[in-house]
């Protein structure tokens, strides 16, 4: 991808402090020694389309502009945020792993006793600037300091709704470690992030944080902040495996045969959070349908459903043509048909994937514009009744149990 070269170096002295910075030395160095870094950009581990042929931008417009379909992209009435507070996670979880999801793509995620925050974003607007851009649909479920220490910060790539200036700005100030994609470190230095704090990984490169170990594995997507969009900042999804769990997050990716490679290497997992909203038939590889998201979490798992997936990557902000509710309904429905187990948590309440029963309840539903014909029946839920314990499994870790000859 080509983008718009800056004329002079005084317009790049006077851009957006959001924009962030150019990976430069010897940071621009490993770029160019990267397995992943082809003919002067980061490339995707299969080819992939911004639009189908024929799409143009203005019939993007016209999509969005239609009056009838406008108002179901937005929720109706007020978004049930969990009054989730400091004492309710200060308290460890029972089996070892809890998530908290905060909307969008952030989730707190407390494995084996160490804490990880992917993708926080705490700002009001994805957006270089704090006047314009997608805004909040739903307040954040309760402010960055009342989190408590964080071990690390997980960054899957460099775009506006994961990963945010302000919040960055706020995390700096404190002792936690940023694990991030190669290049994106660049913008973390710019921002009052001390180099010592970054961990930036190649696909498929691991580091250890405490006794967790994260891995930076492929994604299919791309990346950029501002005008000059060169490909030089890798997007990435992330496996982290504690003592006793195994976690995955999508980031944000189209459907890719990787998944399953994924899933052999370091699955299966007590749980995925994988990216179901803002796809659209204008980028049909960079996002994921919900049924797409459900087969790279079967894909994860070993083509079995195991674990539990929590959808992420909706409902905080209107970024495509969809529905508002279509990426919940439509997991739902995926659930349904692969027997997979699913939460469904409020923004905000925190629960584990491990326990006997997770949210799934259709909250959006109460909050929405009711489709012609109503809601569908609402029968059971993956994920309302105890899970399943693959056959040879031991309980809590989704590991084969290993037998010793005798």
């Amino acid at each position: 991808m080509t983008g718009f070269r800056l004329p002079s170096s005084g317009l790049r002295a006077v851009r957006p402090a959001a924009f962030g910075a150019d990976p430069s030395g010897e940071r621009l160095e490993r770029i160019r020694r990267s397995p992943n870094f082809v003919d002067g950009s980061f490339v995707n581990p299969e080819g992939t389309r911004t639009r189908p042929a024929g799409g143009s931008t203005l019939e993007l417009a016209k999509v969005f502009l239609r009056k009838e379909e406008r108002t179901r992209r937005s929720p109706a009435g007020t978004v049930p945020v969990h009054p989730t507070t400091f004492a309710d996670l200060a308290r460890p979880p029972a089996s070892g792993l809890r998530l908290t999801w905060m909307g969008h793509s952030s989730v707190l995620a407390e494995i084996d006793g160490h804490r990880v925050l992917f993708d926080p974003v705490w700002g009001e607007r994805c957006s270089p600037f704090d006047f314009v851009g997608p805004k909040r649909l739903h307040p954040v479920p309760l402010p960055l300091a009342a989190l408590g220490p964080v071990d690390v910060v997980v960054i899957s790539h460099d775009h506006y709704d994961h990963l945010d200036l302000p919040t960055i700005k706020a995390l700096a100030g404190t002792d936690t470690v940023f694990a991030v994609p190669l290049g994106v470190g660049a913008h973390l230095e710019h921002w009052g992030v001390s180099p010592d704090r970054l961990r930036e990984l190649d696909w498929n490169e691991s580091t250890k944080v405490g006794g967790i170990s994260l891995t930076a594995t492929p994604a299919r997507h791309f990346c950029g902040r501002g005008l000059r969009n060169v490909q030089h900042t890798l997007w990435a999804s992330w496996a982290v495996a504690g003592d006793t769990h195994r976690i995955y997050h999508s980031g944000d990716t189209g459907y890719f045969g990787g998944f399953k490679d994924i899933g052999a290497e370091h699955g299966p997992f007590d749980a995925t959070m994988i990216q179901i909203g803002a796809f659209s038939e204008f980028w049909p590889d960079i996002h994921m349908t919900p049924e797409e998201g459900m087969r790279a979490h079967l894909d994860l798992q070993g083509g079995r459903p195991g674990g539990v997936m929590l959808p992420i990557h909706w409902a905080t902000f209107n970024l495509a043509p969809h529905p508002w509710v279509e990426p919940g309904e439509g997991t739902i429905t995926a659930a349904r048909a692969a027997g997979a187990r699913i939460a469904l948590p409020r923004p905000g309440e925190p629960f584990e994937p491990t326990a006997e029963t997770v949210p799934s309840e259709p909250w959006w539903r109460g909050v929405a514009v009711t489709p012609q014909g109503g809601w569908p029946a609402v029968g059971p839920i993956p994920g309302d009744t105890p899970r399943d314990i693959p056959e040879g499994a031991v309980e809590g870790t989704g590991e084969p149990e290993t037998v010793a000859a005798g």
